[in-house]
């Protein structure tokens, strides 16, 4: 992948022109903003719909063990293949060359071990960082379907919808204790994020959100939580972890009770069934 300079003719007298475009690498790794990944551009090609990319990793030096913290030394390199953004509609592959190093520490327990690319991927992803913010905000905001949006990453339907769900958990993870805050009204559903046959367990979630101000009038409903399975006990699994003070504040014991039994008020708890 080469740019071309830009032909320019001096008059004599005049001061010679200077190189308006960047090397080819900057140029590639400016557009597809791999700096934000700790990657670098090497080479690019096509692959049907899918444009990939071969990158480098951007390291500081030899990596440290993460089972001593001792420096390593190189040993070879793997790939790293992971999906990212689409680039003008097209799927996106990166192909990343991650150093590895032998461990030079005699009672560590790891005698190999891979440079960090956390700030690529997390740890076994198949999908960018930035990947799954996408795929969030495709499914959250856009309202695209998990297979709109598989279709964009060329990938399958499961994997979209299982970075869907991770970072989904991940998000609540974040937000913590306090995203239960104000909640007087919450909402049940379910959804099956599994729809492989064979996959453990029945594939369904408990999917609670915070009713509270759609119940108002003056809001949207929000993500409280996902818990496995579909049954009444996994609600009030999900309840009996609450702290007291919760489920007191939102009426949500009562009604847990009542959910054993099939018959929820919907006027405390609303729930929409399918």
């Amino acid at each position: 992948m080469k740019v071309p300079t830009p032909n320019t003719v001096n008059k004599p007298g005049d001061p010679m022109s200077q190189p308006t475009c960047p090397p080819a690498q900057i140029v590639a790794d400016t557009i597809i903003r791999t700096v934000e990944l700790g990657v670098r551009i090497t080479d690019a090609a096509l692959a049907g719909e899918t444009t990939v990319l071969w990158c480098d990793l951007l390291t500081d030096g030899p990596g440290a063990c993460p089972g001593c913290g001792l420096t390593g030394i190189y040993r070879d390199s793997t790939e790293r293949r992971v999906s990212d953004v689409p680039v003008v509609g097209h799927p996106l592959q990166l192909r990343v060359r991650v150093p590895r190093y032998r461990c030079v520490h005699g009672d560590c327990a790891r005698e190999i071990f891979a440079h960090d690319s956390t700030r690529l991927a997390r740890p076994g992803a198949s999908t960018t960082r930035r990947c799954a913010e996408y795929v969030l905000r495709r499914l959250a905001i856009d309202k695209a379907t998990v297979a709109a949006v598989a279709r964009e990453l060329g990938r399958s339907w499961d994997t979209v919808n299982s970075v869907a769900v991770a970072a989904t958990e991940q998000l609540l993870r974040s937000a913590g204790p306090a995203r239960l805050d104000g909640v007087r009204v919450i909402g049940v559903d379910e959804h099956k994020w599994a729809h492989v046959f064979g996959a453990d367990g029945d594939g369904f979630v408990t999917v609670i959100t915070d009713l509270t101000d759609v119940v108002a009038g003056h809001g949207r409903a929000r993500l409280l939580d996902l818990v496995p399975g579909r049954s009444a006990a996994a609600l009030k699994t999900w309840l009996d972890a609450r702290d007291p003070a919760f489920r007191d504040g939102s009426g949500s014991w009562r009604w847990t009770v009542l959910a054993a039994t099939r018959t929820p008020p919907p006027t405390r708890c609303p729930m929409r069934s399918r």
